[in-house]
């Protein structure tokens, strides 16, 4: 079950567009809405993989 909610952690955090629908702050130079959606990139490989190995052991 805990693998299920990180699994979940990135869906919500881009389906809820509200959260990050805003210019400020800038990153070099890409605005916030650009620069937070492809921080979720990394952050959701590194909890997939963390369902994946959590999975495999039990």
């Amino acid at each position: 079950m805990k693998k299920a909610i990180l699994l979940l952690l990135p869906f919500a955090g881009l389906l809820w567009v509200p959260l990050y629908n805003r210019h400020d702050p800038v990153l070099f130079g890409f605005p916030f809405f650009y620069w937070y959606q492809f921080a979720w990139v990394p952050v959701t490989s590194v909890l997939i993989w963390i369902a994946w190995k959590t999975d495999r052991q039990s």
